[in-house]
């Protein structure tokens, strides 16, 4: 693999980090809330520890999002902190209606994905000139005033998965590689296929994103349709989300691909993934340490509440394969 495909490395460790959070925490009752609607649910009053909004445009189903909401709720619990956690189902309308009811709140922080590109950056802007520190997550919108970003770089994953096919003959000048993705147009969907178009444009190979949807059955089931109607001109996949990704397996074998036939690369943050690379049928998988995406703008906010610098990016990436799948497969459940 060459040394622009390979995914940066976290700058600094969780345990650090958290070791420093926790020593600031304060020592009053706790109040952590788990929402899992689809729109802003409030937490009792909060601890001593301040009160955080931990916005968020996935699904409350995804497991990644499941991992994501225990990392905050974790961060409630150690920081003596009320987090209060939200899920929009790629709805924007609803999440900058809950953003601005945080605003409002005058909370300690907020926490937030961004659902596209620069959508949020006005709302960010009023709650800066509030004085309300605003750290996003998963999906970053640089050109906003957020004051960090804990997650993956996505235009260098989508470089990274697209370099492993080059590197690695899987793919060749004239082929297609198919992306499927649960919403096209979103922040992570745009971002990763520039990084894979950066790619491979300069070996004549063409890509294809295909919107296979949210729900978990209908997403499946457009996969298989797609791969049934498509698969001889398919030449790889990258898969541009964790639910995409782990019908990788279920959807080959209706189409009947056998595992290691078309090459598959992409999100490695569930189960089913890990499960798809121990059996071939998905060649390596980006994990993003989706708890720490969780824990830490909360531990970062609260670092800021208590008058300690935090204004610095925390990337959250490692690359594993059938070698290494176990590393991170024990996380999952």
């Amino acid at each position: 693999m060459s040394e622009d495909s390979a995914p940066r490395s976290n700058r600094f460790s969780r345990r650090g980090l958290l070791a420093a959070a926790g020593a600031i925490g304060a020592v009053s009752a706790v109040s952590a809330c788990d929402s899992s609607k689809d729109t802003a649910d409030s937490s009792a009053s909060g601890g001593s520890g301040g009160v955080y909004y931990w916005l968020s445009h996935g699904t409350p189903g995804d497991p990644i999002w499941v991992i994501a909401n225990n990392g905050a709720t974790q961060a409630g619990k150690d920081l003596k902190a009320d987090v209060r956690t939200s899920f929009f189902s790629n709805d924007v309308a609803k999440q900058k209606e809950a953003f601005t009811s945080a605003i409002a709140a005058k909370p300690a922080g907020i926490a937030t994905s961004a659902p596209q590109p620069k959508v949020l950056d006005d709302l960010i802007a009023q709650a800066t000139k509030a004085g309300i520190p605003v750290i996003t997550f998963n999906s970053d919108t640089p050109t906003s005033n957020r004051l960090a970003y804990v997650g993956a770089d996505l235009q260098l994953a989508g470089v990274t998965w697209a370099n492993y096919l080059v590197d690695n003959d899987l793919v060749k000048s004239g082929d297609k590689v198919w992306l499927p993705v649960e919403a096209a147009g979103a922040t992570y969907q745009v971002l990763e296929t520039t990084g894979i178009k950066s790619v491979f444009s300069k070996h004549s190979i063409t890509v294809d994103v295909f919107q296979a949807g949210s729900d978990p059955a209908q997403s499946l089931s457009a996969m298989q349709d797609y791969l049934t109607a498509n698969k001889s001109s398919v030449a790889a996949v990258i898969g541009l989300g964790d639910l995409v990704m782990g019908n990788i397996q279920k959807a080959f074998t209706a189409a009947g691909i056998a595992p290691g036939k078309t090459p598959v690369v992409g999100w490695g943050n569930t189960k089913d993934t890990a499960t798809a690379v121990k059996a071939g049928y998905v060649q390596a998988a980006l994990w993003q340490y989706p708890d720490s995406q969780g824990y830490l703008p909360i531990a970062l906010l609260k670092m800021l509440k208590d008058g300690l610098g935090a204004g610095y990016d925390i990337a959250t990436t490692a690359l594993y394969t059938k070698d290494n799948v176990d590393d991170y497969a024990r996380f999952l459940k």
